[in-house]
């Protein structure tokens, strides 16, 4: 099973020229532009999945207590 997962990912040399082509379509100065703005994303989207759980539950405790 391992050996079927390792399969599709990038090792080593692999990383390093995905690295280098960024380095080359970006250029070096927006790289911490594009990395901060993806942090923002993603921090962005947990808070928006918190805010759905808890939707979630505070439906579900309001129907626990109707039916009670």
């Amino acid at each position: 099973m391992e050996a079927i997962l390792a399969l599709g990912l990038p090792g080593g040399p692999e990383w390093i020229i995905i690295i280098l082509v960024v380095l080359l379509f970006f250029g070096a100065k927006r790289i911490p532009d594009l990395a901060r703005g993806l942090g923002k994303g993603i921090r962005e989207f947990k808070d928006a999945t918190k805010e759905i759980k808890k939707e979630v539950d505070d439906a579900s405790k309001e129907i626990e207590k109707e039916t009670k």
